[in-house]
């Protein structure tokens, strides 16, 4: 493996480990056996090698989305989105960070962007009309905003179920 990969893969452990505000240039380079200096060779800012590492999420993220959307199966694209967030909370976090992210490489929203437009195509296919793109960030907000709260453990107090929760929001969507 090269030090560049390395660094990601390490940095992918330690950031799924420990969480964002725990790793840094130095825990990350000393975890993969490296000077402190040696991420600076393969990322000029911490920033650009979050952004390697959130693509790897995105990347795996997308494996399960993208297939499901191509079929036209909203609730499985949902689905896959609320068990990521469920299954792994800190890259969930790291790759919705558009604010530190932005900027820093990785073509991170290459994804994302055809998230949107594959999710538009879908509710169109799905309601038989074509949906403002409102309507379609309205939705995914929706079923972010029910991932975002599900990886913080926030709908825990409740004891309800998000998968039913994000069921009854589809069926309002479609």
């Amino acid at each position: 493996m090269s030090p560049r990969d390395c660094l990601v893969t390490i940095g992918t452990e330690l950031l799924e480990e420990r969480g964002l505000s725990a790793i840094s240039l130095r825990a990350i380079a000393s975890a993969a056996g490296l000077s402190h200096g040696a991420p600076r060779r393969y990322f000029p800012t911490y920033q650009a090698l979050l952004a390697a590492i959130a693509r790897g999420g995105l990347e795996d993220l997308d494996e399960q989305i993208a297939p499901a959307l191509a079929a036209d199966d909203l609730h499985a694209a949902a689905r896959a989105y609320l068990d990521f967030a469920r299954q792994r909370p800190e890259m969930f976090d790291l790759i919705t960070r558009h604010d530190l992210l932005e900027g820093a490489g990785g073509h991170l929203r290459e994804i994302t962007g055809r998230w949107f437009a594959d999710l538009g195509a879908t509710l169109t296919r799905a309601t038989r009309r074509t949906p403002s793109p409102e309507e379609v960030l309205a939705l995914w907000s929706g079923v972010h905003g029910l991932a975002a709260l599900t990886s913080r453990r926030a709908t825990e107090p409740t004891g309800i179920d998000p998968t039913a929760a994000l069921d009854v929001l589809l069926r309002r969507a479609t």
